[in-house]
């Protein structure tokens, strides 16, 4: 979930159940906003679009090293068949 979704979702309900003065609503939405902001920076998280790009990469080294583990056991069998 993105950050901006989440904050909107909190704000909502916390809309919904807060009652008072407007004051009190928006200082309240700020120190959550904040705290919010300071748990996402503690986590080492990574947008969706980093993860796929990172997946892809990690797939195309996958397919590369069976390729040359493939090569080093054709040249181990000709070095041992000679």
């Amino acid at each position: 979930m993105k950050p901006e979704d989440f904050y909107q979702q909190l704000k909502d309900q916390l809309n919904i159940v807060m009652t008072g003065s407007q004051a009190l609503n928006t200082e309240a939405m700020t120190y959550l906003q904040a705290a919010t902001n300071n748990l996402f920076n503690k986590f080492d998280i990574v947008s969706r679009e980093e993860f796929e790009a990172q997946k892809s990469v990690l797939m195309r080294s996958r397919e590369k090293i069976t390729r040359l583990e493939a090569q080093l056991a054709q040249l181990e069998k000709t070095l041992t068949d000679t």
